[in-house]
Order: C-alpha cells, then structure tokens, then sequence
C-alpha cells in the first residue's frame, strides 16, 4: 500500500478541510512452528495419544490394591487367633453339645452370672409409708420430758430449734405426699385449718410441750416463730418453682414432710400467742413476708394463736390481714380467705363479749382506726362497686364496728381515737355513696361527743368539706332525740352552729355556682334547727317538766272528773311544746 503524505493531500484537496482518510497496512503475523503431535505437552497430556500410555499406571494401582486387601485379611485371622487364646476352656460335655463357640451356660458375656446380673437389676423394696397419726401416736410423753431435761442450760433459741428437731425426727418418715401442707392450706376452710396438724397429737403430748414453752422467754419464742417462718416459705417456694417446671434440684426440698415443724410451731402459737404479736411489726415490713401467695400460711398462724387467744387473733387479723383488702391486687380468692378467719373468731362461743371487753389490750386496739376505715369502704362501697363478699362485709361490721369503739368515754386514749377516725370520717361523709355517706356521718357525731376537740377541727374544714358537712348537720338533725342524749355538753355544739349560720350567711351573699348555693341553703336550714332545739336547752326541758307535772297534779285536784278526751287533748298541747 502506498504511503500518503498528508500535507500535500491537505493542501491538493481544500474542500474536505485538511481530513483524510488514512488506512494503514495489515501486519504480518508470526507463523507457529509446527508441532509433532506425538510429544506430551508441558502438561503431561499427549496430542494425540493411545491406551497403551495408562497401562503401566493401572497395573501399579491393582497391585497397591491387592496388598491392602491380603494385609486386612492378615490381619483379620491373627485378632481371630487372638481372641481364641483368650477364651475359657470347655468341659467335654460342653464340647460335645455345643460346637458353635457361644459362651458358657448361665454366664453374660462380661463373664458375672445372669442371676447375679438379674438381681442387680431388681428395684430396691420401698419404705413402708407411715402416716401422720401413726407417727404421733409413737411420741412418748416420757421420752418427750426426758430430752426436755437434757437441754437445760443451753440458750433458749437453741433449744426451741432442738424442740422443733425433736418432732422433725418424730415424722421423718412421713413423705410429703402423706401431708401436702400447702395444698391443705389452699382448698381447706379456715374451719379445717384450724386443727391441722394438731388433731392428730395426744393431749399427754401436747401438755408436755405447752407446760414446757411456757417456760420459754418470749424472745425465744418470737425468735423460733421467724425461724419456722423461714423454713416453712423456702418449702413454699420450692414447690412453686416444682410446679413451674424448674431444675429437680429446687424440687428436692419439698420430699420431706414438714409435719414437725407445722406441729411444733402450732404448739408454740396456741401456748404463747403474744409470740406472733411481737414479730409483726417484721412480719409487716420484711419484703419476703409480704405477698398474697403467702396469706393461707398467715390465715394458719392467726387461726393458731386465735385459740389461744381470741382477742390476738381479731388483732392480728385487723392488723396483718384486713390491710390486704385496700390494695388494688387484692383477688376474690384472697377476700374470701379473710372474710372466712374473721368470720371464723366471730363465731366462737362468747366472741362478742370477750372482744368487745378487750377491745384495748396492752395499750393497743384490736381494731385500730385506719383498719376500720378499711372495713368502712368494703361494707359501704358505691352500688356499681358491690360484690358477692359485700353482703358477708355487712354481717361482720356490726360486731367489728362495737369493738373499734369501744373504750371509756372522754379518757385520753378515746380522745385520741375520735381524733383519728374523725380526719377520714368527715371526707368519707361527703362521698357520693349514700350509704357509705350516712355511716361516716354517724362516726363524725361520736366523735364529737368523746372529744370536743373535734368541734374545732370541725369549724376548720367546714367549706373545703361542705357535703360532708351537710350530711352530717342532716343526721343529727333528723336524729336529734338519739343523739341529744348522747352528747354530753351541748355548748361546744352550739358554738359551732352558730359559726356555721355565719359562713353560711357570708357565702350565700357571693357569687357562685348553683348547686355550691344549694349545699349553703341545705346546711344554713339544718343549722337553724339544730339551733332552735339547742336554744330550748336543758334548763328549759326541766322547767317545762316541772310545769306539766304541776298543772297535772292541779287538774287532777281541781276536776276530778275530766273525762279521758280532755286529758289526750291536754297531753297533745304539752307535747307540742317538747323540742324533739
């Protein structure tokens, strides 16, 4: 091809600009020399290749082959060898019988006896289950004193835990399932609970151990409560955890009984209730204690002291228990478990009396008055709120309610008291339940009449509490006759009336809402008639008394004969005259 020289092209050709198309020559490409096909490439391969190349290859791997395979053969007959050495030899009649080389008649390959394997293999033959009354009635009194006596002079805690081992040993050999205390607890009536597990004692026993716990200091003894305390709730626990599906390893305390401790503890608990009293106070605010899944063991304890006490257990009752009923948790199941204990002290032969005579027991109130006001709400709820159990509230509040307040009028303690139930009594008045309403009316009136103090504290919440207030001024109007003999003075009363009709006034002059107006009217017409009885005092009551009895005993003087129409119209116009 010809070379083209492109400036001259350029300038010979104007029109295309100076461009042109240039075209170079192809280059010569390098031949390959030819290769014979019969030499192996650089990989090893041949070009053209026959069979014959692989034979020395194959006959290398067979013989490989037939050496691994006589090697394994070999081997095989010498462990063959082996193990015939090793075997016993045969008696002659074995020989002859059997021919096929199976072991020795009556022996296991591993050489022991099948009988003795057999043997081995059989379960162990169970204990005998012994239940609760044939363990009991195996106690001895005797032998009860005489470990008694060996203690002496040890430190009272460890021998009330020795005491508590003594019967652990007693019911050893009782199984759990001969005494599932906590399933007792759960679907028995507190009725039931109250015998286990000591039905099953014998009065010789039980004496002997009561006459010696009461011998104990009640340090000890409060000590021993919370230490059977521990054990019992870790048994608890473990069954819990059992029934969830936890580790066997939780479960393994739950397969003995705890038919001792329960005993001993009961015994404690029916000889020394102050025991149960002078750990409360831990009872209550020890976290562990706490919890509704626990009530059943405390429903126990309480029925346990209660009969050795009745007043302890109305007290342990109002004080450990009835709380549980204001917290937002509380299930029907734990409701019924309380209304049951209460009702149970409630129907002892007496109850009322002994309760009611020992309302205050060592300075303290069986019934105090934040629990009463807890009972309060529950027999008096709204109508939307009432349930089953309210009807049972209702049964049990007339006798509670007697033992809240009793006590010797006017003295310091009942002062005391007033002043307390008076604080949520007055705002429990002005509810929109109209039951609850009229029963804290009627507690605000007690309280004025055991303290006068109350009148102030009265004046001093009157308009934050109007409804109240206003419910309260209706009571003891519409009642006036019953409670006007109560009240022992009436001026503190009508220096507070006469405060009332002055705010009232003073109110109802400003401006506010429609239905703020009707409580003031509401409360300034209750005020004048508690005013126009109080203006007709005592004073005046006597002089009028002595007036109709006057004129009585005059006309009876003077006319004989007034027929019995003249003496009822006489007695209608003397009545009218009498403030009631």
């Amino acid at each position: 091809m010809e070379s083209v020289d492109l400036h001259e092209t350029t300038n010979a050709n104007h029109v295309d600009h100076g461009w042109q198309k240039v075209s170079y020559p192809k280059r010569q490409r390098k031949t390959k020399p030819n290769v014979d096909p019969n030499l192996p490439r650089p990989n090893g391969t041949l070009t053209n290749g026959s069979a014959s190349v692989f034979r020395s290859l194959e006959q290398q791997s067979d013989d490989r082959r037939r050496r691994i395979v006589e090697a394994q053969r070999a081997y095989a007959a010498a462990a063959i060898d082996a193990d015939a050495k090793h075997k016993p030899k045969r008696s002659v009649i074995d020989d002859s019988d059997d021919d096929d080389g199976s072991d020795l008649d009556g022996l296991k390959p591993n050489g022991k006896p099948a009988d003795e394997e057999k043997k081995a293999k059989q379960k162990k033959p169970k204990k005998p289950k012994v239940t609760v009354v044939e363990a009991a009635a195996k106690i001895d009194p005797t032998d009860l004193s005489a470990y008694f006596a060996e203690w002496n002079g040890e430190q009272q805690e460890i021998q009330m835990q020795k005491f508590a081992d003594y019967y652990g040993k007693a019911f050893q050999l009782v199984v759990a399932g001969q005494f599932p205390w906590l399933k007792l607890f759960r679907e028995s009536t507190v009725g039931k609970l109250a015998d286990i597990p000591l039905s099953h004692i014998s009065d010789a026993v039980y004496k002997t151990s009561a006459d010696w716990i009461s011998q104990r200091s009640l340090e000890a003894l409060g000590f021993f409560v919370l230490w059977s305390f521990d054990i019992i709730l870790e048994d608890l626990a473990a069954q819990q955890a059992g029934a969830k599906g936890s580790k066997k390893g939780a479960q393994q305390t739950s397969l003995k009984s705890k038919v001792g401790i329960f005993v001993a503890l009961a015994m404690v608990l029916q000889r020394k209730p102050d025991a149960l009293i002078s750990v409360l106070p831990k009872l209550r605010e020890n976290s562990k204690y706490q919890g509704q899944d626990k009530l059943p063991i405390f429903a126990w304890t309480i029925v346990q002291a209660s009969k050795g006490d009745l007043a302890v257990g109305l007290y342990l009752w109002a004080h450990l228990l009835l709380p549980v009923l204001s917290s937002k948790n509380c299930n029907p199941q734990s409701r019924d478990l309380i209304l049951q204990l209460v009702e149970w002290i409630l129907s002892v032969s007496k109850a009322r009396s002994i309760l009611v005579n020992n309302a205050v027991r060592k300075g303290e109130r069986l019934v105090p008055p934040s629990s009463f006001e807890i009972l309060m709400r529950a027999t008096f709820p709204a109508s939307s709120s009432r349930v089953k159990a309210t009807e049972r509230f209702e049964a049990i509040y007339p006798t509670v309610k007697e033992v809240a307040l009793a006590g010797a009028h006017g003295s310091k303690a009942m002062r005391q008291v007033a002043l307390q139930m008076f604080a949520f009594a007055i705002k429990a008045a002005g509810e929109s339940s109209p039951e609850l309403s009229k029963e804290a009316a009627g507690i605000v009136i007690w309280c004025l009449n055991q303290n006068a103090e109350c009148y102030k504290q009265w004046d001093k919440v009157y308009l934050d509490n109007l409804e109240a207030s206003v419910s309260v001024l209706r009571r003891l109007s519409d009642e006036w006759k019953e409670h006007s003999t109560k009240l022992t003075t009436l001026d503190p009363l009508r220096e507070t009336i006469k405060n009332f009709r002055n705010k009232n006034e003073k109110e109802m002059g400003n401006e506010s809402d429609a239905a703020t107006q009707a409580l003031f009217q509401d409360a300034d017409k209750y005020c004048k008639l508690i005013a126009g009885r109080l203006s007709r005092g005592p004073g005046c009551l006597k002089a009028l008394a002595f007036l109709v009895v006057a004129f009585g005993v005059g006309a009876a003087v003077v006319a004989p004969n007034m027929d019995d129409w003249d003496w009822n119209k006489l007695y209608v116009v003397i009545s009218s005259q009498i403030p009631v």
